[in-house]
């Protein structure tokens, strides 16, 4: 129950339903804040409970100063959490285990149960091992569930064993298309009341919801995991930036242009920790489709999330797919009482401003390794020529960074190294440098939008029709976020033609972007190794990092479904597709991309024709259930699991190992060496990879020492529920360049336990410092933890005996897991850098003032000695709730705690 000190308890009666509603007007300041702070401070009044949440809480956001920089906590208490399985498992892990413990200190193990709604949509598992036939789809499933049983008996057990724990089963889609398609309600009710919508995921692009007007982020598993048992999440008031749009989209431009055009603007102005809102006179021009595309890419502007408020185009995207009546009701009235339906014409009050004229966007593409480094379609050919010399050439700039992706010298004439291959049916063809080898439709961000999907179809027919093919080299796939895909695909009598050009359906996941491309063709994939070839992925996903896609595949880029088409048409990144022909027709004809693109009107007639409500309806209508593959999976009963001890997929953590009632007291650190020194732009799959396990690392000879075969190794993600495994896959990335170990790439570092310091992996090495008790530290420069809440980044790096983090910046989410798993971040002081301060990573580190935690209040900065230099580090643990986390070893323990203590 609420303290109501505001009296802001209400109703709102809504045809024959009446709901119980806290009226944001009754506090003064409310109407002129943004959108997403009116979603909070809704959210602090109904939970405010005199204690974590008070009325000083609800005044503070009421007055929020927008030019003030964040320094106010808040309590925010989302209304569900969403997951998917390769972050979900190591949650649901957690879960178990967190019973048992609760059991050894004598609590009730029932305790440990999801308060709120915690859905989790299996995504993340298929590979594309199987394409380009009719059957790839079933023989991918086939194989899904013969390499990924254990996991899905196991999370089929969850669904039991946990109340509000449901289960999306595979084969059904991606979890952010599945929200907004079906588990968003954008106005929850829930025990008679009414309230915004909110949630936390545990994947970065759970931020696609913003595009129906849900406040919400991504997480790490370990946040999410807490606010599951009911603790709130403790941030900070922000900054929120306004981004007005304006005009309309030109012709020959999608989605995917915008977004990237956006991503491009907000990682140059600065949005790291802030919230993004998107208003204006141009909002209303962008289908709710485009504001979920724009939505889902916050991770990649550096956002906590990129909203838009609800208008008329929300309530018609509700109806599309298949909510009831009662519902577009209820989220009308309940937006318009409560001042959260957009206005056009006001201009509200936002701590930054920026704006964009539609009309400007131009065709682009991303790469070849960030999505932030947007590339105009037009000069695409011209940037990739001068950006594969870092790939093939040892005159290398990138050098400097932690993870070039290769060293090797080029040998021919200049970029170009043609290379015959022999296919298996005895045909032989030309691959070079530059040769798409992937072209994948793929991903959350963009195959749920009916435009560019459709597009992509269209173009299809048009070429088949012109009698182009995709090239032999290209392994070409489609997987799409929900199946309403395939349905409008074939009510619009598309597919015969994607699949002409080898584009068959490969599973409903997110497949290609996640690092689940699968092997090459075995030709291709011997001739690209053996001669070194800098070859590309051109993918119409979200993320393009260094070693996520492909083993084999060194550049990569991100594009719109139809130019995805194109590519693997064009089959080379050195063709310039806006003017040289993609083929030729039956008559010797040059064919060029503008014969074959289709028209904005001829796209929105197939879109108005072949998607309806009942297919949403139908696809949905019992989609927790799953098939009968899924009903007759064996499950144990109770309600704690039965581990297996020979499972090589689900194992229990070590997280509460001889946890005691009450913390010890937090120390210092001294003695410490440096596991890794790195460059800028590390990302969490830097940290902790999802694709493959290579032969001879620690985690391969882990697997094989359990009788794993080689080609059952499946992937990082899909073992997250196994520590042994994620313990020897940290800092694993093919890609990393650890500084202090010149020459090498991969999870290598220097053993200094050991006599001249020799290169070891990274794993073997943390081993020996352990056993002799050497607390470890990282060094990092810029962006520290980029990318996919993954919280696996912060659970292996302390697992390895990692202590403290120094780096010059972070990204949001992996600070706050590092703090969530006892390990303490530090920043370098401004300006300054491991470089800078003369730091080489062979020294010997003592962090002193760490103790000043003990006394309640966090210390601003404490010292540093490394060898003999000296300076001052700021603790970047940001809020009063954070020190509590990080004096009790964790999130994790913290609650656990407080549950027993209950």
């Amino acid at each position: 129950m609420s303290a109501n000190s505001f009296d802001a308890r209400s109703s709102l009666q809504v045809g024959d339903e009446s709901y119980e509603i806290f009226k944001l007007d009754k506090v003064e300041g409310s109407e002129r804040l943004p959108y997403s702070l009116k979603v909070l401070l809704e959210n602090l009044l109904r939970t405010e409970d005199g204690a974590n949440i008070t009325a000083a809480h609800i005044r503070a956001l009421a007055d929020w100063d927008a030019t003030a920089q964040p320094n106010q906590e808040i309590q925010f208490t989302p209304a569900r959490v969403i997951m998917q399985d390769f972050t979900g498992v190591p949650c649901v892990v957690d879960l178990a285990t967190m019973r048992e413990a609760v059991k050894e200190l004598g609590g009730d193990p029932a305790k440990i149960n999801p308060l709120a709604p915690a859905e989790l949509v299996i995504d993340h598992s298929v590979i594309a091992d199987k394409f380009g036939t009719k059957d790839a789809f079933t023989q991918n499933v086939e194989i899904e569930y013969g390499r990924n049983k254990e996991r899905y008996q196991f999370l089929r057990w969850g669904q039991t064993a946990f109340d509000e724990f449901k289960v999306v089963p595979p084969g059904t889609g991606i979890v952010h298309q599945v929200n907004i398609e079906h588990l968003a309600r954008t106005v929850m009710v829930r025990n008679g009341q009414a309230y915004p919508d909110t949630c936390v995921g545990t994947d970065s692009h759970t931020t696609m919801v913003n595009g129906l007007g849900v406040l919400g982020w991504g997480v790490g598993g370990i946040e999410a995991e807490a606010a599951m048992l009911g603790q709130p999440v403790s941030m900070l008031i922000p900054r929120v930036v306004g981004f007005k749009l304006n005009g309309q989209l030109p012709a020959g431009a999608t989605a995917t242009d915008l977004v990237l055009t956006i991503t491009e603007m907000l990682r140059k102005h600065g949005v790291v920790g802030k919230f993004v809102e998107f208003y204006g006179a141009g909002v209303t021009s962008i289908p709710l489709a485009n504001r979920a595309t724009i939505g889902n890419m916050s991770p990649e502007f550096g956002s906590t999330c990129a909203i838009f408020p609800i208008d008329a185009e929300t309530i018609s995207y509700l109806r599309l797919t298949g909510r009831s009546e009662q519902q577009l009701a209820l989220v009308e009235a309940y937006a318009k009482a409560q001042g959260l339906w957009h206005d056009p014409s006001v201009e509200p009050v936002y701590s930054e401003y920026i704006e964009l004229d539609l009309a400007t966007v131009v065709p682009s593409i991303a790469g070849p390794k960030r999505p932030q480094d947007r590339v105009v379609l037009a000069e695409a050919a011209e940037k990739f020529r001068t950006a594969v010399r870092d790939y093939i050439s040892t005159d290398d700039e990138a050098g400097k960074e932690s993870f070039p992706a290769s060293d090797v010298p080029a040998v021919g004439n200049g970029i170009h190294k043609p290379t015959l291959v022999t296919a298996a049916d005895g045909s032989t063809y030309e691959i070079d440098n530059g040769a798409v080898v992937i072209a994948s439709i793929t991903s959350c961000t963009n195959t749920s939008n009916p435009s560019v999907m459709l597009g992509a179809a269209l173009l299809a027919k048009k070429a088949v029709e012109k009698g182009l093919h995709a090239k032999p080299w290209v392994k070409t796939t489609l997987a799409p976020g929900s199946k309403v895909v395939m349905d409008y695909y074939e009510k619009a009598g598309l597919i015969p033609y994607m699949e002409k050009l080898g584009f068959n359906l490969v599973g409903y996941g997110c497949v290609t972007c996640i690092g689940n491309s699968g092997p090459l063709q075995e030709e291709v994939s011997a001739a690209v190794n053996e001669h070194d070839l800098a070859v590309v992925s051109v993918l119409s996903g979200n993320r393009n990092f260094e070693g996520r896609i492909n083993p084999d595949v060194k550049m990569n880029y991100l594009a719109s479904p139809p130019l995805v088409v194109a590519y693997a048409i064009a089959g080379n990144m050195n063709v310039d597709i806006t003017r040289d022909a993609l083929g030729t027709d039956a008559e010797g004809k040059p064919v060029y991309l503008a014969d074959i693109w289709p028209s904005e009107q001829e796209i929105a007639e197939v879109v108005a024709s072949s998607i309806d409500q009942d297919m949403f309806t139908k696809d949905y209508s019992d989609v927790f259930a799953g098939d009968q593959r899924w009903q007759s999976l064996p499950i144990p009963t109770g309600n704690t699991f039965e581990w297996d001890s020979e499972s090589t997929y689900v194992r229990k953590p070590p997280y509460f190992e001889g946890m005691a009632h009450r913390p010890s007291p937090v120390t210092d650190i001294s003695g410490a060496r440096v596991l890794a020194k790195l460059g800028d732009s590390v990302t969490t799959d830097h940290i902790s990879p999802a694709g493959n396990i290579k032969p001879g690392t620690p985690a391969a000879q882990y697997l094989t020492e359990h009788g794993v075969e080689k080609r059952d190794f499946n992937s990082y993600g899909s073992r997250r529920g196994n520590h042994e495994v994620m313990i020897r896959g940290t800092f694993a990335n093919i890609r990393l360049r650890n500084q202090i170990a010149p020459g090498t790439e991969g999870g290598y570092t220097r053993d200094f336990t050991q006599a001249d310091a020799p290169v070891s992996f990274i794993y073997d090495a943390a081993q020996n410092y352990q056993a002799a008790g050497t607390p470890l530290v990282i060094l990092s420069g810029k962006e520290y933890g980029s990318g996919s809440s993954r919280d696996w980044a912060a659970k292996g790096t302390a697992l390895l005996g990692v202590k403290a983090v120094i780096a010059e910046s972070y990204e949001r989410i992996h600070r706050s897991n590092l703090i969530g798993m006892g390990v303490l971040p530090l920043q370098y002081p401004e300006g300054a850098s491991a470089d800078s301060l003369g730091l080489t990573g062979e020294e010997t580190f003592s962090i002193t003032g760490v103790t000043a935690l003990n006394d309640g209040g966090i210390p601003e900065t404490v010292k540093v000695t490394a060898g003999d230099i000296t300076f001052d580090a700021k603790v970047r643990i940001d809020t009063p709730g954070e020190a509590d986390y990080y004096r009790n070893g964790g999130i994790l323990q913290y609650v656990l705690r407080s549950l027993i203590a209950k």
